[in-house]
């Protein structure tokens, strides 16, 4: 909440089987339990499926993790309404989940955010203060941002957002019992962290990959030096909805123990993997959405089978199209 700072936090603890089943059902009346389908490249191909959450009402997984933590809220905070940080995504879950609970939401939004996600947010109700990346970030450090009231939800760091954003391995080891690897985009962490928490305690065999666009790895060399790392040479790029400046410590804490580490992609890869999606399973992905897939395709992750995650597909069709037709 406004004026909350990282003394009063709790500590970070994992993200328990139970937790996750809990929240599975409190959210099953407001996400779609999405399908996984698989992604034919011919005989030799790796056996790669795509979890389709760009099919969520808010076409993000977001959703899930933003329903969990509006829903647990006590309701007195949640009755002051409540606000977020966010390139897009996470500001649509939690304005679709503020809306439902009938309480105000607000949205620091990053202002290279794509029209199509600023758009959506506000028809959603959200009132949208718009900064720069730098602002944001140090917003979602700080927890706190002068400007907006009520109770603050962060987008990645929370863990019942966490706990929300597990429920999608439950489904996709249901759908994949032989499953070897599961891939999905590092930005936060808060993805990543709950797939991990939820499929280690299921399936410990199972390996977690992060992705990360190679404008923005701090993932990657988290992994590698064992500690969380700050990116120095963060670039801007059309993979707005992944890839951070920096892992959080208490981010770090969540991952480390149940990620193998992050796959580096290039954003020619990235690219190329949203044109493959469109190609093969008419399936529409943002930048972020794309990076999963991109890591499957290097080899990185084995042959398979393996799930990578398309976490969403919030991006202006004329963008679309213009990095689906290079070549």
């Amino acid at each position: 909440m406004s004026g909350e700072n990282m003394q009063e936090l709790p500590p970070v603890r994992p993200i328990a089987l139970d937790e996750i089943r809990a929240a599975a059902k409190r959210i099953a009346g407001t996400i779609v339990r999405t399908p996984l389908v698989r992604l034919d490249l011919g005989p030799n191909a790796p056996d790669i499926r795509l979890k389709l959450e760009n099919l969520q009402p808010i076409n993000a997984y977001k959703l899930r993790g933003a329903a969990n933590a509006v829903a647990m809220l006590p309701e007195e905070l949640r009755r002051r309404g409540v606000w977020t940080i966010s390139a897009g995504n996470a500001g649509q879950g939690v304005a679709y989940a503020a809306r439902q609970a009938g309480v105000p939401c607000a949205v620091v939004v990053i202002e290279t955010a794509p029209d199509s996600k600023v758009q959506r947010m506000r028809a959603l109700g959200a009132k949208l203060i718009p900064v720069p990346f730098d602002v944001a970030w140090q917003a979602m450090e700080n927890r706190t941002y002068d400007a907006v009231e009520g109770t603050f939800i962060h987008p990645f760091d929370d863990h019942d957002f966490i706990a929300g954003n597990a429920t999608m391995a439950l489904e996709i080891l249901e759908d994949a019992p032989d499953v070897q690897a599961v891939i999905a985009a590092i930005g936060g962490g808060g993805l990543i962290a709950g797939l991990g928490s939820a499929i280690k305690s299921l399936k410990p065999d199972v390996k977690v990959w992060g992705a990360e666009p190679e404008t923005a790895s701090p993932g990657a060399l988290s992994f590698a030096a064992r500690s969380p790392q700050v990116f120095s040479d963060w670039q801007y790029s059309f993979v707005d909805g992944a890839g951070g400046k920096s892992i959080f410590p208490r981010m770090w804490e969540r991952m480390k123990d149940v990620v193998g580490g992050s796959i580096v992609v290039s954003l020619e890869q990235t690219r190329r993997a949203m044109r493959l999606m469109a190609e093969k399973t008419r399936v529409i992905a943002e930048g972020a959405g794309a990076l999963a897939l991109a890591a499957a395709l290097t080899g990185r992750a084995g042959d398979g089978p393996l799930v990578a995650v398309v976490s969403g597909g919030n991006i202006d069709l004329a963008k679309f199209c213009e990095l689906i037709a290079e070549d």
